[in-house]
């Protein structure tokens, strides 16, 4: 079992350059396996779409929570760490091109000596979505799409694309991602189009809000989708979620059991010292277990 992390969003630290880069230090230091960051473009103040993963249908941050960019906050910790994995959980796919999109990500990884991991998904805030130019009805056949025109530029010497809403002529796009075969991409969302998603083209799954039944009958379609792509289930990695302060071993034994490879570890303590102290104390009841 791998462990990753996510800084507290809500505690508004996530654009101080000094708070972020000791974060990341240690938990590289404790023995995480991996740093994600999340994306918002924009927030609408009182938006009216429905947040999928919480009962009230609000998410738990707040309108002017800041959010970076989550590519360039990962460039920059990449700038100040080693050997941990650099992972958006998750990046909304529809709001980028993939020209553009393949190219950020070539670089962050060929600089960071292949130590990055794409989460994405098709969005759930169809202000945010719409305020970039992009139709919400078309984000998933859009998303679809991304990811294939993206994997074309990192594979081909000359790539072209045609598709419904991109295409280009022998593009060459350089630098290549160090990963053999390009950035790892990982589906995350909890419907059962995300899930077939994931096992039709993804390199893994991280299904938000899903346990009990619910998670093993989008496992199913993520099987069911990969052999029918002609693709090995086994090797679309399972994350799953938790709660650094809450989390016991007895939870990691669980995921296990539900095939997950990795768990992705919320935070919401805004002192950095007490987190660094919540972030060691994990490490040693879990991690090093």
């Amino acid at each position: 079992m791998r462990f990753g992390i996510l800084p507290p969003y809500r505690a508004g630290v996530t654009a101080d350059p000094a708070w972020m880069a000791r974060f990341a230090r240690h938990a590289e230091a404790v023995g995480f396996e991996s740093l994600y960051t999340v994306e918002h473009v924009v927030v609408q103040a009182g938006y009216a779409a429905r947040y999928p993963y919480a009962a009230g249908g609000r998410m738990p941050l707040p309108d002017e929570c800041p959010i970076p960019d989550p590519l360039d906050l990962l460039a920059f910790l990449a700038g100040v760490t080693e050997r941990i994995v650099l992972a958006t959980g998750i990046l909304v796919l529809p709001e980028h091109h993939p020209v553009q999109l393949a190219k950020r990500l070539a670089t962050i990884d060929a600089l960071s000596g292949g130590r990055l991991r794409l989460g994405v998904g098709v969005g759930w805030m169809r202000e945010e979505i719409e305020a970039v130019g992009v139709d919400f009805e078309s984000r998933g056949a859009r998303t679809d799409e991304a990811i294939e025109a993206m994997r074309a530029l990192w594979r081909e010497e000359e790539a072209t694309y045609r598709g419904r809403f991109f295409s280009f002529e022998r593009a060459i796009s350089r630098p290549r991602p160090v990963q053999p075969g390009g950035v790892p991409i990982h589906v995350g969302g909890h419907s059962a189009a995300a899930a077939r998603r994931a096992g039709r083209v993804g390199d893994g799954f991280q299904p938000l809000g899903l346990d009990g039944n619910a998670l093993a009958e989008r496992m199913s379609l993520v099987r069911a989708a990969a052999l029918e792509a002609g693709r090995d289930p086994e090797a679309i990695e399972l994350s799953l979620g938790g709660l650094l302060d809450v989390i016991g071993p007895d939870d990691v034994e669980r995921a296990e059991e539900q095939g997950a490879a990795r768990l992705v570890i919320s935070t919401r303590e805004g002192d950095l010292a007490r987190l660094e102290a919540q972030m060691s104390a994990f490490a040693e009841r879990v991690i090093h277990r």
